[in-house]
């Protein structure tokens, strides 16, 4: 057993939250009971995550995508209201992680991503990203196949790079934006979850790979390191939610 707010306070200092501004409340969204003897993870808050958490008699649940985002309408009815509902009635503490989970070099999503792809991730790219050497050197399609293996699901791809990738760059999620600057960075293959509508144009533009393997697939191993590391420093239990998602 542990308390909620140390494992709260040691995962703000790992992830060096206050460095990374956000679209939203980063660290405890929802606040739940003081003691945890149970973690569990999910991509994104949901009301099928909630009810999954409750299955699994959690005390804390760990999310890359929260639920509150400053874009959002303030008002709490329909679903907010129920997700919310779902938290109050279990005692479950919400805790969201975003950026700084994305950017982080042991148990963030890119730099995690690059390593299972066989990039590695020298390089801070855009902030938040990794890029570097990919090893051995190979065929974007091969790559491409390489991503299907790994993250379950086929990329979309716009192969209109080098014959040969030697350098990638990684910016999981809806790091499309970022295209450009990868290209005059020098990278031969650009990876990330979305793929924007100008993305084919640039891609044939720009001579360098795109490569598009979901928002979701893309974001799945962070959440899982970050609950296994603190569910290790303080003896407790961790577990994933898997909740598939196409997008």
């Amino acid at each position: 057993m542990a308390k909620r707010d140390a494992i709260l306070a040691y995962a703000a200092e790992l992830l060096d939250l206050d460095a990374y501004p956000d679209y939203g409340p980063m660290g405890m969204q929802v606040e739940g009971a003081e003691e945890v003897t149970k973690i569990a993870c999910g991509v994104s808050a949901s009301l099928a995550l909630f009810q999954r958490a409750v299955d699994q008699q959690a005390q804390l649940l760990i999310v890359h995508h929260g639920l509150f985002w400053d874009s959002d309408s303030r008002r709490v009815d329909g679903p907010m209201r129920q997700r919310l509902q779902a938290l109050f009635d279990a005692d479950i503490t919400l805790a969201a992680y975003h950026l700084a989970l994305d950017a982080h070099p042991e148990v963030g999503n890119n730099a995690l991503l690059a390593k299972a792809l066989g990039i590695e991730p020298r390089e801070r790219f855009a902030g938040i990203g990794f890029g570097g050497p990919l090893r051995p050197p190979t065929e974007a399609q091969r790559f491409a196949r390489r991503v299907g293996e790994k993250l379950g699901r086929e990329p979309l791809v716009f192969p209109h790079g080098p014959d040969t990738v030697k350098r990638a760059a990684v910016v999981t999620g809806r790091g499309g934006k970022y295209f450009a600057g990868a290209a005059a960075a020098g990278y031969d293959l650009f990876l990330t979850g979305e793929a924007e509508e100008p993305a084919l144009h640039l891609a044939r533009e720009l001579g360098v790979h795109y490569v598009a393997a979901g928002h979701y697939a893309t974001e799945r191993l962070g959440v899982q390191a970050l609950a296994r590391k603190l569910a290790e420093h303080f003896g407790i239990e961790a577990d994933y939610i898997e909740l598939g998602n196409p997008v």
